[in-house]
């Protein structure tokens, strides 16, 4: 591959390479643990942060106290940051990510048409700087699998740069209309 190329940028990124992160609390979970002298509860909260320029992670963290929780959440979130292709203010081709029985396809949208996608998925695609998407769930629709399925399809996205780089051609050359769903 040529030397006059610009190299693709790696999708996992370290928090310090992003602006001020925002953190959103996704779903908190109360557990009860039935012990001799009766119930003692803990909670686990699943955290999502971003800086609506592409970068996004999440996490979570569990303890016996709702704060705590959310401290541990956030601190795993920092540590899976990673950088999403955007184009303009959308996606730029439909991706389906899985996991387990969760399936969500991700849709580029038209100006204007704002985020359609339901609480746990929004709550991603806002903290990735994403203003127009069309979404749909299939499969289980609890929140830990859903944010694993969206950040699976987010994984699958490139921009067409790097589809030039690793093929060795000029972005010209590739032509970008085959990114277009």
């Amino acid at each position: 591959m040529g030397a006059n190329y610009p190299r693709p940028v790696s999708k996992q990124i370290r928090p310090e390479q992003c602006s001020e992160l925002q953190e959103k609390v996704v779903f908190i979970n109360r557990v009860a643990k039935v012990v001799k002298g009766g119930r003692r509860f803990s909670f686990s909260a699943l955290v999502v942060v971003g800086d609506e320029f592409g970068h996004v992670g999440y996490g979570l963290g569990k303890a016996n106290e709702v704060p705590d929780a959310i401290a541990k959440g956030v601190q795993m979130a920092k540590k899976r940051l990673i950088r999403v292709p955007l184009e303009g203010t959308t996606i730029p081709f439909a991706v389906t990510g899985k996991y387990g029985s969760s399936q969500v396809l991700m849709m580029p949208a038209s100006p204007g048409t704002g985020v359609i996608a339901g609480s746990a998925v929004r709550n991603v695609l806002e903290r990735v700087g994403v203003k127009d998407i069309l979404t749909k769930c299939f499969g289980a629709r609890n929140p830990h699998n859903l944010l694993a399925a969206v950040f699976n399809g987010l994984l699958q996205l490139e921009s067409p740069q790097d589809i030039a780089f690793q093929r060795g051609k000029k972005l010209e050359d590739v032509g970008y209309s085959a990114f277009r769903a």
